[in-house]
């Protein structure tokens, strides 16, 4: 394995793009640097256990504690609470460099990190019911708005199950998708998050895929009415709206920006890291393997090869690019906030194109890769594989999409109303 310290490119492929969100206003916050320098220490430890994390179908307590000490969760929760209140692009720098070891793990402390920024978009209750007595409290999420609220004095009473809840395992409260009684009579219903403790769920054990198995993707359940109160509840309007109830109080810009302009990096970071952790397994395995080819090319190294160095090529091509889209995207709404603009929906439309199409070009990247280690390479003890699931998986999620996003974005392009979530 190559490590990003020796791969030739490495020192070339670092971007450093100036945007506000990769400074810490808050008293006392680690540098950035180091915190990256802490997820690049973890890199082969999260390897090591990355077959284990798969067949447990869950990030583990051991990991989720170093996740804590290191700091990864405080990364963009509000200093009210302890935390950092670092940006996206910050966010992503630490995320990427986590999937380099596995992919699975690093997609459970994306969500569990985000959604400490997301958290604190709510009204400043609902930040004290999650985080007063432990600020340390982490969320997971399923954000489908699978069943309807039903509107009760003081809240509302919500039941039902919810899928794909990564790091259900690991995390304290539950962010759940809901439809919300309309406030009007004629109107829709309006969709949104409701807020639940660990107590008020259960988790369905009903996780068993063939990509993304360690993120413990697990059904949250709620299987009588249960209470939630009313000032635990975020609407989609007003976390899409460039000033959500929670930036009255977290005045950092970081928290007015709007829900899909930003999140969907908890995606796109963990995909990037692991097309790199892809690019420099080859780097490593290409150096010392050599073919046993029975008709032609036996006993040559696979760095020799043609087409593995074209691939190559290819796969890094592809990961730096992904990655520039990124930052440049993230850079800019960061400054937008930072100077109290408006993010337009045309540069919403585009970030949305460019977060589908960095995860295309990332699972594209370990494509090359995987397409270059012959049968070898297909054995379960061999990380390329496991990135080569992993990242079809995620290139998948409905959020990355390139079939509903570029559909969405060429709509507006013609002019048309664009049909998706922006």
């Amino acid at each position: 394995m190559t490590d990003a310290a020796t791969n030739p490119l490495a020192q070339l492929n670092h971007v450093d793009i100036p945007a506000p969100g990769r400074k810490s206003p808050a008293m006392g916050a680690p540098s950035i640097e180091k915190i990256v320098a802490s997820a690049s220490e973890l890199v082969p430890v999260l390897r090591a256990r990355a077959q284990r994390t798969e067949q447990d179908r869950r990030v583990s307590e051991e990991t989720t504690r170093a996740f804590h000490d290191a700091g990864f969760f405080k990364l963009m929760q509000p200093a009210r609470y302890g935390g950092f209140e670092y940006g996206f692009t910050a966010f992503i720098d630490v995320v990427s460099e986590l999937a380099r070891g596995c992919t699975s793990s690093a997609w459970g402390c994306s969500l569990g990190a985000i959604h400490q920024w997301l958290v604190a978009t709510f009204p400043e209750q609902a930040q004290d019911d999650v985080w007063r007595e432990d600020p340390s409290a982490i969320v997971c999420g399923s954000y489908a708005p699978a069943t309807m609220a039903e509107k009760v004095d003081g809240g509302y009473l919500v039941h039902g199950k919810w899928l794909f809840a990564s790091n259900v395992d690991n995390s304290q409260w539950a962010l759940l998708g809901v439809q919300f009684p309309p406030e009007e009579k004629g109107a829709a219903p309006t969709a949104g998050f409701l807020l639940a403790p660990r107590s008020d769920w259960s988790i369905e054990d009903n996780w068993h895929v063939a990509g993304q198995a360690g993120t413990g993707s697990k059904a949250i359940v709620i299987d009588k009415p249960t209470f939630i109160p009313g000032h635990r509840k975020l609407t989609f309007a007003q976390a899409s709206s460039n000033n959500p109830p929670g930036a009255a109080v977290n005045t950092n810009p970081i928290y007015r920006i709007p829900f899909l302009s930003a999140v969907p990096v908890c995606l796109v970071s963990p995909i990037i890291g692991t097309a790199q952790g892809a690019v420099d397994e080859l780097i490593g395995l290409a150096g010392s393997r050599v073919t046993r080819g029975a008709v032609a090319g036996g006993g040559s190294r696979l760095s020799e090869f043609f087409p593995v160095q074209s691939r190559l090529a290819e796969a890094s091509a592809s990961v730096d690019a992904a990655r520039l889209l990124l930052y440049r995207d993230t850079a800019q709404v960061e400054q937008m906030a930072a100077d109290g603009h408006v993010i337009s929906i045309q540069q919403r439309i585009r970030n949305r194109r460019d977060h589908a199409f960095a995860a295309r070009l990332s699972r594209d990247a370990v494509e090359a890769v995987f397409a270059s280690v012959g049968g070898a390479g297909l054995a379960l003890d061999q990380p390329i594989q496991r990135m080569w699931r992993d990242t079809n998986a995620i290139s998948r999620h409905i959020s990355l999409n390139w079939d509903a996003v570029s559909s969405m974005v060429g709509q507006y392009l013609l002019g048309l109303e664009p049909k998706g979530q922006y």
